[in-house]
């Protein structure tokens, strides 16, 4: 396999939804708690983009592997292993090293932290593989949405915050004999979601985006999801709504003091963001528009962190 089919394969372009949440909850943890772990950074940014590829290549798989309809954009031009007519053996085999790369570092950050990381590591793990392995994978389902936004909007951020503040009582567990007690910072895990509230909805609507763009096809390959369900007009209205959630939260984060008064610049995007979402409601397709909800990603949440960073020095 070489370079260029390997970085199809894992859709490289798409690791911007990992990798911002990762960034996010690192610099709002600069901001709000001022400490900062090199090495759990450095090993849970190898697992996380490690993971990512390997359950980008798994759904890649899966899909060839179950499609009925065997023709068009969305299976020989979008889908690496027919593109580059890859070996079943080559692909199952990447996608082991990877997972293997994946877990020894997931391994390595529990030594260094704790029994929370590990639960929390296993339950995104398990998540990560049943969203494209399994009797009915989450990405044929209508939850699909709802478990993407939350596990890589939330708990990507929650957890690149909590490597660096795991001794810190933001969440302790204490076993003995008898129970397990576990004790949450509620204040501090509600803050941490609504400062993770942008990338939540804007991952949740790359996945709408997509289900959207793949209705007419999803229905002959039979893949459930939320589009189909609800229809494409209420889809399209979901798709708007969440990014104006995602700006009200931001005003309300301001307000409380939860972010600094710097995050108001997210709103220098909204022009181009509602330009973004006319032009998808007048057409939707994955070869021409599905861009549009990467683009609206990629620009809220890189100015909202870069907004964040001002509050550094005003701090």
């Amino acid at each position: 396999m070489g370079i260029k089919s390997f970085l199809k394969l894992v859709e490289i372009q798409t690791k911007v939804a990992s990798i911002i949440p990762f960034i996010l909850g690192t610099v709002y943890t600069l901001y709000r708690y001022d400490n900062f772990n090199v090495k759990n950074f450095l090993f849970m940014y190898i697992s996380l983009i490690t993971f990512d590829m390997a359950t980008t290549a798994i759904n890649n798989y899966i899909d060839y592997k179950k499609a009925i309809k065997k023709h068009g954009f969305g299976y020989e031009v979008h889908n690496a292993i027919t593109n580059f007519n890859l070996k079943e053996s080559t692909v199952i085999f990447t996608i082991f090293i990877l997972l293997l790369v994946a877990i020894t570092m997931g391994v390595i950050l529990f030594i260094n932290t704790n029994y929370i990381l590990l639960i929390l590591g296993i339950i995104s793990f398990g998540v990560g593989i049943l969203y494209s392995f399994g009797p009915v994978p989450i990405s044929r389902m209508p939850l699909g949405e709802m478990f993407l936004g939350f596990f890589m909007g939330f708990v990507i951020p929650f957890v690149s915050i909590y490597i660096h503040r795991y001794n810190k009582g933001l969440i302790d567990m204490n076993i003995n004999l008898s129970q397990i007690i576990v004790k949450f910072d509620i204040l501090e895990v509600i803050i941490i979601f609504l400062i993770s509230l942008p990338t939540v909805v804007c991952i949740s609507n790359i996945m709408l985006a997509n289900n959207i763009c793949d209705i007419e096809d999803d229905i002959e390959n039979k893949r459930y999801t939320l589009p189909i369900y609800i229809g494409r007009k209420k889809s399209l209205k979901l798709f708007k709504y969440l990014y104006y959630i995602a700006y009200i939260n931001i005003i309300f984060s301001i307000i409380f003091k939860i972010l600094p008064i710097t995050t108001i610049l997210v709103f220098l995007t909204l022009i181009p963001i509602k330009k973004n979402i006319d032009i998808f409601f007048k057409e939707q397709t994955k070869k021409n528009t599905f861009i549009f909800a990467v683009k609206n990603f990629i620009l809220i949440n890189s100015i909202y962190i870069l907004s964040i960073l001002p509050g550094l020095l005003l701090k």
